[in-house]
Parts: C-alpha cells; structure tokens; sequence
C-alpha cells in the first residue's frame, strides 16, 4: 500500500565556481550521494516515491534575467550539468529515480538576496521568500555543511519564519561537502546582445514515463516563458495512434497520462504561490494539419497568469504549424533541425519565425555505469523494467 506521505526533502545549493559539468561536480557530488541515499534509505524498497526539490542559489539572479532570454543559455547550461550529475550519481549508485521506489527530483533556481529586487512565485525562477513562503512541506531541509552552504540556509531561515511559530518549518540538516571554492564573479553574465521576452513558447515530445531528460527538456521550456502578462506554454504530446509499434507497447502510458504527468511536473517547478490551488481544466479538439480526425487539447491553467496547453501531436509539426500566436520553441541539440523544418513551414503560411532555444543533451559518458546512466534516461529502458515486473 502506498504511502500518503512519502518521504520529502529541499536541498539548497549555492552557487559553484562555474556552471559547466566538472566544476558542478566537484562542488556538489558527495552532497547529492548523501542526500539521494538518505531518502532511499526512508523509502526502504517499498513502491512509493521519494519527492526532492532541488533550489539552485544564484545572487543577483532576478535582476539579471529581464528578460530571462538574455541568461537562458548559462541556466540551461547549468541545469544540464545538474541533471547529468544526478543521474551519475545514481546510476553507480543503483538508485531508482523516477520509477516506483524511486525519487521524483525537481530543480528551479533561486536568487540568493536576502531582499531580492522582486519577489516572484512563478518558477523555475523566484526568489527565496517566495520558496519559504510556499505550501510545501518537506520532512527535511538539507544544506551543505560548508561556508557557501551555511549562507544559503541562513538566507532561508530569515524567510521562514510564520512557517517556524506555528511549527510547519521542516529540519533543517547539514550534509557532506567540499571545502569552500571560489565562485566566479559575476557567475552569471546576461547576453549583451538585445533580446525580446516570449510570452507564448512551444514543446513537443512523446513524454513517456517521465525521467530526467524529458525534466531537462521541460523545465528549460519553463526557463524561455517571461512571467509578467498572462503567458502559456504549448506542449504537443505525441498521439496514442503513433506510438502503436513502440517497444513494449503494453506497459506504454496513454495520452491521457503523459500529459497530466507533464502538467504535475511543470506545475511543481512553476508554481510556488501561497494558499489554495484552484485548478481549471478546458477540454477541447484541435484541427488535425493532415485533415483527419480532429486532435484533443486541454488547457490548464495554474495562476491568473500562467497555462499550459496540452496538444495531441499527429505528425512532426504538431500545433507549431496550427497556432500562428507562438512566440518561440526549445529543442534539444540533437534535434535542432527541426527547429528549422518548423520555421520552413511557418513561412510557408505567411506567419513569424519561432525564435528557436536549444538544449543541452544529458551527459551519460560522465558516469561511472554508462548503461545504467542511460537506462534511466530511456523511456523504452523504463517500459522493459515495468514490463519485466509485470511478469513475475
């Protein structure tokens, strides 16, 4: 019987010495050991899941993303080398991540002021008042034990304080870690070169099994949406009908849970508002390019400010060739491609180019256990466990 209650934790991390894989793995590796085996330990191989929200500390972090175009390309530069390293660490280490008996890791960025410029509860972005101040409540807080690791804390203690009197504030822990190491100043340089915000960015995958490269993937998206006036991101989720001939097929999730577990995903890093959630859900159909069966959407909406529309994806293109008000699209850097192909089509239509962000791919060369690393970032890796345990 699952737990209504599975283990929960924070980890706060401050800021490396540069945000490219080793030095990240220099700083961080004996504290994600010692945090991602204390909650396999507390989950002891039972089939729940472990939830752990990563806040990666950056100063100065809120004044240097307007837009958030301009540092898009050192955050997702970092979240990758992030990402990476957990699946390092847990690849050696034999530890589940997203499966049953797993542990479900989400990570956003935070600016390290005391008082930030702006608070802002709209992830991956925010500010550490807004993070105290939201209604999650973990079982522990870890920091690192060292001199940059004890600021932090420190800096999020001075938030919490209404959680601390009335005894909903989680303990506080300090963690293995490296000595201190000198960080970069300033860390994070915006691009000088004139960017426009996008208020409308665009996704697609298939978002099978969720794991951590659609999480990269994901969050990155969440990075390129400027927070402000009313903002959407569209996620095309590839239809049931294509996936027929997929890899153990059987155990493949249906439409209808790919995209709710892509919503639970971006709802977990993007909204960190206070008080109770009152979600809206709109079912409707959309035009099929290829003149078939109309296509399912749903549109939810998360803040007054804040949707994600969820798109049925019949064929390459998905909505990026049906709903001309889109601003920009992310893909990864092994299909950047079709990004072009995208734009190629657009022009077709007479309608704007989609400014294009591309992604770092997740690193598997930089664990120890290369085919372990990489069966954690394979939707057909997870579908052959669930389908081998389905068996016995």
């Amino acid at each position: 019987m699952a737990d209504p209650n599975p283990p929960s934790a924070l980890l706060l991390l401050p800021p490396p010495s540069a945000f490219s894989f080793d030095p990240v793995k220099d700083a961080f590796e004996p504290s994600l050991v010692d945090v991602y085996t204390k909650l396999s330990d507390k989950l002891n191989e039972s089939n729940d899941t472990a939830i752990l929200d990563i806040a990666l500390a950056i100063p100065g972090l809120l004044s240097s993303c307007q837009p958030r175009a301009k540092v898009f390309a050192q955050l997702q530069h970092y979240l990758s080398s992030v990402y990476t390293l957990i699946g390092a660490v847990c690849a050696t280490r034999n530890i589940e991540l997203d499966s049953p008996g797993g542990i479900d890791t989400r990570v956003v960025f935070v600016d390290q002021a005391t008082k930030p410029a702006e608070r802002t509860p709209f992830g991956p972005i925010l500010d550490l008042q807004s993070l105290a101040d939201c209604d999650r409540r973990w079982d522990h807080v870890y920091y690192l034990g060292n001199t940059a690791g004890k600021n932090v804390a420190d800096s999020f203690i001075s938030h919490v304080g209404a959680q601390a009197k009335d005894g909903r504030a989680a303990s506080l822990q300090a963690i293995t870690s490296h000595p201190d190491w000198t960080t970069a100043d300033p860390l994070l340089i915006p691009d000088d070169q004139p960017s426009t915000p996008y208020y409308s960015v665009v996704v697609g995958g298939t978002f099978d099994h969720l794991h951590v490269g659609h999480k990269l993937l994901l969050t990155a998206v969440a990075l390129a949406l400027e927070p402000g006036r009313e903002g959407r991101l569209t996620i095309g989720v590839t239809g049931d009908a294509l996936l027929t001939k997929k890899k153990y097929a059987e155990v493949l999730e249906s439409w209808e849970e790919r995209w709710q577990s892509t919503a639970s995903f971006l709802t977990a890093i993007m909204d960190f508002s206070p008080g109770e959630k009152s979600l809206q859900i709109e079912r409707g159909l959309s035009p099929d390019p290829n003149g078939q069966t109309p296509l399912k959407n749903v549109l939810t909406r998360i803040q007054p400010n804040l949707a994600f529309k969820f798109v049925e994806i019949s064929e390459m293109f998905g909505p990026t060739i049906t709903e001309e008000n889109l601003g920009a699209i992310v893909v990864s850097k092994e299909t950047r491609s079709g990004g072009a192909l995208i734009n190629d089509e657009r022009a077709k239509k007479g309608w704007k180019a989609l400014a294009v962000f591309e992604v770092d791919v997740l690193q598997s060369g930089e664990a120890t256990d290369t085919e372990s690393f990489e069966s954690k970032i394979s939707s057909t890796d997870i579908r052959r466990r669930r389908a081998q345990r389905a068996k016995v």
